[in-house]
């Protein structure tokens, strides 16, 4: 047993506590959002920012900085999302869960290959460019960054970015030795697919009494 718990977090015992206490209260506060998002509840955001804002101080001191800027990114997007989802498209309906449009999709693949250069260029200019990990961490932020803005527009397919994205990142937390985060995106993965599943069930009932 006491090499099982070595295993999964003896890298902690290096770590201030504080670092711990607030990677723990982050992660809580992630779990909601996720789990905001797929109620399809405001609340997604607030409880994102505080996660989000947590992570970036975070990923700062770790010297992650692909993570931070994924975290940082996130922040700003949650405020975008959180008008977004509150704007009136009429009288009394804000908003609706739909699907992307031909003209999103191709701004999404800028996004995507726009944040590959973007990491690209940021992990050389700190001389951060020297292992698979880096190559792993781009995609991954390119992954994420395409799957926040869509979230934050509301869009269906965001949570097939999210279930690739965070099907990546767990082994990957893992390997740079946050177990807790790694943790919580194997939460998030599931909660990802029955977002998915929820958000689906919302868009064909639209589409019925359309």
């Amino acid at each position: 047993m006491t090499e099982l718990v070595d295993f999964f977090f003896a890298q902690y015992k290096q770590y201030p506590t504080h670092e711990i206490v607030l990677e723990i209260i982050a992660i809580i506060f992630g779990f909601s959002s996720v789990w905001y998002s797929k109620q399809n509840k405001i609340w997604v955001f607030p409880t994102g920012i505080v996660s989000t804002l947590l992570f970036v101080y975070l990923l700062f001191k770790w010297g992650l900085l692909g993570d931070m800027m994924i975290n940082a990114y996130y922040f700003i997007m949650s405020i975008y999302g959180w008008y977004i989802w509150t704007r009136k498209v009429d009288d009394s309906h804000v908003t609706p869960i739909s699907s992307t449009t031909i003209k999103e999709k191709y701004t999404a693949t800028i996004i995507f290959f726009a944040t590959l250069i973007f990491v690209y260029l940021v992990y050389i200019t700190f001389d951060k460019w020297n292992g698979w990990v880096a190559y792993v961490d781009a995609l991954t932020t390119a992954i994420f960054f395409v799957g926040m803005w869509l979230m934050a527009k509301r869009k269906i397919e965001n949570w097939l970015f999210w279930i690739l994205g965070d099907i990546i990142s767990v082994p990957l937390y893992f390997y740079k030795g946050y177990t807790f985060t790694s943790f919580q995106y194997l939460g998030f993965t599931f909660i990802a697919i029955f977002g998915y599943l929820a958000w689906k069930r919302n868009l064909d009932n639209q589409k019925q009494t359309s």
